[in-house]
């Protein structure tokens, strides 16, 4: 019965509709923005942001898809092969990068829609303005964040220029001033509990926050945002004794667990599925697979990321399994997020869980004390007992031991269990530039040299053609 709870006001929006669509893209044209004057007009406004990012030509298909090509445990292959040569991308893929660039903007337009109304809505009290202009700006922050981490500096769409098509690309400082701007915000105005499963709440914006200051180098910030939701004690790692209790996390039945900390539900419903990045009971053998999960894929032998991992750890049975896709008997696919009952896939997509705090935590605490702390070790061991079946908050046999391990080598650890942690989320690449390893890194693994333009994506056409304000200058390097 998962999806029949549904998250992100989906029943709630749809009711005050009457349409079918999930997440009600309401506000289609500036001009609907007076019009929202009511907690419900207000709740559907807010709604409308999530469309774009769940819609097919945004999450579900096209941005992890692109990112997981990259990480040096994985390959892409058939039309996404380009992504994995790491010379730039070729035309289709450009077109690919371009929706997701639409789709993250169709959202920052919707949450600019709802930071203008909310404060001059007629029948809201100030509490709820307060909370819209919250959720409205997590999202707006969230987005920005994923988009200048892919394209650099990027056009800054917000409630000052709202009708104005020509807008200029800020600098990677402006962007982030406005992240953090809005990050800020989102801590202290967003609820202490999210409203429901698939909603933000202020230890989401302290998560994003935390991820922030660790992209920009501020380790004490980062570690304390952290620290912070870990004391909380709201959150706990789900238990794991086999393998296949990492369903418990991943699975398509799952409505909420006690690690989720801000996930993009999805449903077994047509045209809400997480369809084209998990696998299901599709195709003549049944096995998981068929569509766009073919498109990412890596080798137990010749990967030695892959290679190296430990068998015990029960994250690699749950994630990976061969099968020979004509590259030969030691290709092996992702099956994280797997619907065997359905050609939907009902599967959730975690941006940011639990164990993403932690290892957040772990990283930050010993780069701000320049040393493996015990609270830096605890967090890491967490993560890695729970891997191998024991529970999180006890000593183990698998416990790393912090005598063994410099600053340095601990940091290399935190990052090699983050790679295993969240494999095929999407994050894997964005901490190898993060961390200035990726060029390394790619060269150590695949033995590829990777072109200096393939470390950021084109900006798109839709975007260069009809803005007025940029210039083939402002085009991403070797595009």
């Amino acid at each position: 019965m998962k999806k029949s709870i549904i998250f992100i006001s989906i029943i709630t929006a749809a009711a005050l509709s009457g349409c079918n669509d999930v997440l009600v893209e309401e506000p289609k044209s500036l001009s609907a923005e007076t019009f929202y004057n009511t907690a419900d007009e207000m709740e559907s406004a807010v709604n409308a942001i999530y469309g774009p990012m769940r819609g097919d030509g945004g999450l579900s298909i096209n941005y992890p898809a692109q990112l997981e090509g990259l990480p040096d445990y994985g390959y892409s292959r058939g039309s996404q092969t380009p992504v994995s040569l790491y010379q730039g991308l070729d035309n289709t893929n450009i077109s690919r990068v371009g929706s997701i660039w639409d789709g993250f903007y169709q959202s920052i337009r919707n949450a600019n829609i709802v930071i203008n109304a909310a404060p001059v809505a007629k029948e809201l009290t100030e509490a709820q303005k307060a909370k819209y202009m919250a959720e409205a700006r997590y999202m707006r922050s969230l987005i920005y964040f994923a988009l200048v981490r892919n394209w650099q500096g990027v056009p800054l769409r917000t409630v000052d220029n709202m009708t104005e098509p020509n807008v200029p690309r800020a600098s990677v400082e402006q962007v982030y001033a406005l992240i953090l701007e809005d990050a800020l915000y989102a801590e202290q105005n967003l609820p202490d509990a999210a409203a429901q499963a698939g909603k933000p709440s202020k230890w989401a914006a302290k998560t994003l926050l935390s991820e922030i200051y660790l992209t920009r180098g501020n380790w004490e910030g980062a570690r304390d945002k952290a620290a912070e939701v870990i004391a909380s004690n709201k959150y706990a790692l789900v238990p794991v004794s086999v393998s296949e209790d990492f369903q418990k996390i991943y699975g398509p039945e799952v409505v909420t667990t006690s690690e989720e900390i801000f996930y993009f539900k999805y449903s077994r419903q047509q045209g809400f599925g997480l369809v084209s990045y998990a696998h299901r009971a599709l195709g003549e053998f049944k096995y998981y697979g068929g569509g766009g999960v073919y498109a990412q894929y890596t080798d137990s032998v010749s990967n030695s990321f892959i290679k190296t991992w430990d068998k015990k750890d029960l994250r690699k049975t749950h994630i990976l399994y061969k099968m020979d896709i004509g590259l030969g008997p030691n290709s092996v696919l992702y099956r994280k997020y797997r619907d065997p009952s359905s050609a939907a896939a009902g599967n959730d997509y975690p941006w940011y869980r639990y164990a993403d705090v932690l290892l957040f935590h772990a990283e930050a605490a010993a780069r701000a004390a320049n040393a493996v702390t015990p609270e830096a070790m605890e967090s890491l061991n967490k993560i890695h007992r729970r891997a191998y079946g024991y529970s999180a908050t006890a000593a183990s046999p698998v416990d790393f031991v912090t005598a063994d391990y410099t600053t340095t080598s601990f940091i290399d650890l935190v990052v090699r269990e983050r790679g295993y942690e969240t494999m095929y989320e999407g994050k894997r690449w964005l901490d190898l530039k993060r961390l200035g390893i990726a060029k390394q890194r790619i060269l150590q693994v695949k033995g590829i040299e990777i072109a200096e333009k393939h470390m950021n994506w084109p900006i798109p056409n839709s975007e260069l053609l009809y803005n007025k304000a940029l210039t083939a200058a402002d085009q991403n390097t070797g595009y």
